[in-house]
């Protein structure tokens, strides 16, 4: 051997920097449960999503819901959304300033009073010059009225300076209302290709998270705002077109062991109409949401109560699909048993967060090991 003490210590000293960059950059997936969709719901209409549920079920009879799980039905009348997203943006509209700060305060009354989903947030209007300042308004009312643990959702976001700029906005309220450092916490909708490929080449996707100085938690991708963006025909928007397909590429590589987490969106293809036109709609739906979990995306948007049993059963099956397999392999990998398949760690890891993410969801009662020993695996 020809290496020395102070050669070891020489090469730790020229790569320490890049460990604690590594460290703080890349801490892994974040602990914890995800929601399977966020529902979003115009701020006026606040009222009705305590009904979600109900309407779901309703339609599931009246239309005579193709393979109806018991479970679906439980989740439906238990927990219809798991993630609540209070939308003063493009779902609430351009309304004057009296006006949306009395929605305002009517929506944190709402939401204080409970019940309410187990995750919650507000989506204000964008950073941009024209909806800047009804923007920060909105957020300040709000926590002026509600300060219980909740989401921001930042739209329309095109450059690092708006991201950096919202990081300044969360430590200004969080003096003035007196809350801990790093209580309020953003996800930043992709809504523009400018988000994804700056004018110089890069991606700006990547740079967006740094800026965020670990407030983002999540990347929403926005495929019709999007997709016109990128100039596709309105009939050819989707969550499964190429630019979408693109953009969510190169979201999931910026995002990979951040610890932000990925959401695709949504289609606008409502289950409404006579039987043929549901049955059309749901059949579309569920097909693009178990596109979205085998391609890794694991939460998606939902904008209507009939969307809800066709997200839950598309959810459902792919756990339940994978699960004796994932048990299988994480058996065979723990028991250092030779298989057709060789897995490494990074898979034992990702066999545990597929079997939590079942659990969390409702769709596994039995994920084959105990919650504590996939825990321990991740």
């Amino acid at each position: 051997m020809r290496l020395s003490d102070h050669d070891y210590s020489e090469i730790d000293g020229r790569l320490a920097a890049h460990d604690a960059f590594l460290k703080s950059r890349y801490p892994g997936e974040r602990a914890g449960r995800q929601p399977v969709h966020t529902v979003y719901v115009p701020a006026d209409r606040l009222d009705d999503f305590r009904d979600w549920g109900a309407i779901a079920l309703a339609a599931m009879d009246e239309h005579d819901f193709p393979g109806s799980d018991p479970a679906i039905r439980a989740k439906l009348d238990r927990e219809p959304i798991e993630d609540l997203r209070v939308d003063f943006e493009d779902g609430y509209g351009v309304r004057d300033d009296a006006q949306e700060d009395a929605v305002v305060r009517k929506a944190a009354g709402i939401l204080a009073a409970g019940p309410r989903p187990p995750f919650v947030g507000v989506r204000i209007k964008s950073l941009e010059a024209a909806t800047r300042h009804r923007a920060l308004r909105t957020l300040d009312l709000f926590l002026d009225s509600y300060q219980d643990t909740f989401i921001i959702t930042l739209p329309k976001v095109s450059g690092p300076v708006q991201v950096a700029t919202m990081v300044t906005l969360c430590e200004r309220l969080e003096r003035g209302y007196g809350l801990s450092t790093g209580t309020l916490t953003f996800e930043i909708q992709v809504e523009l290709p400018s988000a994804v490929l700056s004018a110089d080449g890069t991606a700006t996707v990547a740079a967006l998270l740094t800026a965020a100085d670990g407030r983002c938690t999540g990347l929403h991708y926005g495929t019709y705002d999007y997709s016109a963006a990128a100039g596709v025909a309105a009939a050819y928007q989707s969550m499964e077109h190429p630019v979408a397909d693109y953009a969510k590429a190169v979201m999931q590589a910026a995002a990979a062991q951040t610890g932000v987490r990925l959401s695709d969106g949504s289609t606008n293809i409502l289950p409404v109409g006579d039987r043929s036109a549901v049955h059309e709609a749901w059949a579309l739906h569920r097909r693009l949401v178990r596109r979205s979990l085998e391609r890794g995306y694991y939460q998606g948007w939902d904008l209507h109560p009939a969307q809800l049993p066709t997200r839950y059963a598309a959810t459902y099956e792919f756990f339940r699909d994978g699960r004796d397999a994932a048990v299988t392999r994480l058996r065979r990998y723990l028991d250092r048993q030779d298989s057709g398949i060789l897995d490494e760690p990074a898979t034992a890891r990702a066999l545990a967060g597929y079997l939590l993410r079942g659990l969390d969801c409702g769709a596994l009662t039995d994920a084959g090991f105990t919650r504590a020993e996939l825990l321990a695996l991740q």
